[in-house]
């Protein structure tokens, strides 16, 4: 980051730059600003705050299945002040159309002209709420916004801004109203993940505490969007040597050739497991990845994208078992 400067050199006013950076210190001590922050505000959730972050840093988007109430808007919400995002909602419901979250072009009857009208996915932080209530149709309009980082509307390519971070929220398939999603849509979210109910001590620290709305008021910036791009680029040149990509690429051909699921992870999701893993070991300021790094991250990004055989398993971490269970780790 450069900065303008006025300096004043034998009697003659001088502008110059001044290449100034940001300590990795520095942003680690952000980083764990906001982890610590969010967990004040989500309680006795640091698990999935920690992961909903790491999706974050790896570029992605994140898709959250839980029941109503248990808290999926408010850690979007609680993300967005933390890091300075515009933000936005949308509630998706059964009559919503992709011109409700892309835009559309209007007539000026004043200059006899179409003008775009952006859509509410013109922000940094979409939430993407209760996702499968809404039809085929309508969640279809994030496939591009989500994958490239942009709309087309009438012909016309529109880049969105960044950092660009999609949060959605999906109700259990048995209620009532729902339209699953399907796998092309589910692929594009790097992780899913889910809540769950508070404990006993955290619920009562709730009970008697401030509303959640009022504390979201209050949170400061921990870690602004300049510095968070700043961190995403970082994630990147976490070393990755041989010996992990083998146990990576064991645990991907396991999904497609040991029978046990209908169709394997695909080379998106070793992307998408590469990058977590990467943003997972980063967090911890270790500069090379782990197996415990793929590992903590392979149920959240593998669990949506695979589908048992037997059809038995249906929570995250028993589908992945039997791939932590057979691959064996350098």
């Amino acid at each position: 980051m450069a900065q303008l400067l006025a300096g004043v050199f034998a009697g003659q006013t001088q502008l110059y730059f001044v290449a100034i950076t940001v300590s990795p210190i520095r942003m680690h001590h952000s980083l764990n600003s906001l982890i610590e922050t969010a967990n004040s505000v989500i309680l006795g959730k640091p698990r999935q705050i920690r992961l909903a972050i790491c999706c974050l840093l790896a570029r992605g988007h994140l898709l959250i299945e839980d029941v109503p109430g248990v808290g999926k808007t408010t850690l979007a919400h609680t993300l967005a002040n933390l890091l300075g995002l515009k933000y936005q909602r949308i509630q998706f419901t059964s009559d919503l159309l992709p011109a409700d979250i892309v835009g559309s072009s209007i007539f000026d009857g004043k200059n006899h002209t179409f003008q775009f009208q952006p859509g509410p996915i013109f922000h940094q932080m979409i939430l993407a709420d209760e996702i499968n209530r809404s039809t085929p149709k309508a969640q279809s309009a994030l496939l591009e916004a989500m994958e490239e980082h942009q709309v087309t509307v009438d012909g016309e390519t529109r880049a969105l801004p960044e950092p660009f971070f999609v949060i959605a929220t999906q109700n259990p398939l048995y209620q009532i109203g729902t339209f699953p999603l399907p796998e092309s849509q589910l692929d594009r979210f790097l992780m899913c993940i889910s809540l769950g109910y508070p404990d006993s001590r955290s619920e009562r620290v709730l009970l008697k505490g401030e509303e959640r709305s009022v504390l979201l008021e209050k949170l400061p910036v921990c870690l602004p969007a300049d510095e968070l791009r700043t961190l995403q680029e970082e994630v990147k040149t976490v070393h990755v040597a041989d010996p992990l990509l083998d146990y990576l690429q064991g645990l991907i051909g396991y999904s497609r050739e040991s029978g046990h699921y209908e169709c394997g992870l695909s080379p998106r999701a070793g992307l998408a497991l590469l990058h977590a893993a990467r943003a997972w070991a980063f967090i911890d300021e270790r500069e090379a990845v782990l197996p415990e790094d793929v590992q903590a991250v392979l149920a959240p990004v593998c669990g949506h994208r695979l589908r048992t055989a037997s059809r038995g398993a249906t929570d995250a971490d028993s589908i992945v078992a039997p791939m932590l269970e057979q691959v064996a780790a350098v």
